[in-house]
């Protein structure tokens, strides 16, 4: 049975930036060990023959037949990168804004 302490709520509290009073630390110190014990049923659970899911609804990926994938390497690509007033290495090239 866990149960957090109160140094740990206050510790919880600082890192979030709330104030919390003294009974505020004891009803989230109760809850949040209530919480976690509830959590910790969880391992008595055997789930050695249960199967792993990845999904549940049985959908394959499906793609519009209107949606055409382009090469990164494109015509496209190429003439904007033409357009360029600047470019290295099929990268366009900006001034530098930072030390």
């Amino acid at each position: 049975m866990s149960s957090i302490s109160k140094e740990t709520i206050e510790h919880i509290a600082k890192l979030a930036r709330i104030e919390l009073t003294e009974k505020e630390k004891e009803k989230f110190s109760n809850e949040l060990s209530s919480i976690l014990n509830y959590v910790e049923k969880l391992n008595e659970v055997d789930t050695e023959s249960v199967k792993a899911i990845q999904q549940i609804t049985g959908l394959n990926n499906i793609t519009r037949s209107d949606i055409e994938i382009r090469n990164p390497k494109s015509e496209i690509r190429n003439n904007i990168l033409n357009e360029a007033s600047s470019k290295k290495d099929n990268y366009f090239k900006v001034p530098k804004i930072l030390e």
